[in-house]
């Protein structure tokens, strides 16, 4: 998942997992990270239109886990107004 390194032990399950740990995995805030929305209100709300995939899968939940690898796959749904301004603004 990306919440603990990984040689960590069991014994770090119950003492270094925090719930600030998993909120840091939701996919809204992902987005904040990897700079596709300005505000984690933003990315709720663009993930709820439908603007957003991982992979394949359109994702419509905003409290969606993204896992590490997962990460390189969130991407803007082919059919969004939102990616082709970005693609507008970046002359492609």
């Amino acid at each position: 998942m990306g919440v603990l390194a990984t040689a960590s032990k069991i014994s770090d399950l119950e003492n270094k997992i925090t719930v600030s740990a998993l909120c840091r995995r939701r996919i809204a805030v992902v987005m904040c990270r990897m700079k596709m929305a300005e505000t984690v209100t933003d990315a709720v709300k663009f993930v709820e239109q439908g603007h957003v995939r991982v992979g394949p899968d359109v994702i419509t939940d905003p409290a969606y886990l993204v896992t590490r690898n997962m990460e390189d796959y969130l991407t803007w749904v082919d059919s969004s107004k939102i990616k082709r301004n970005v693609l507008k603004y970046r002359n492609k």
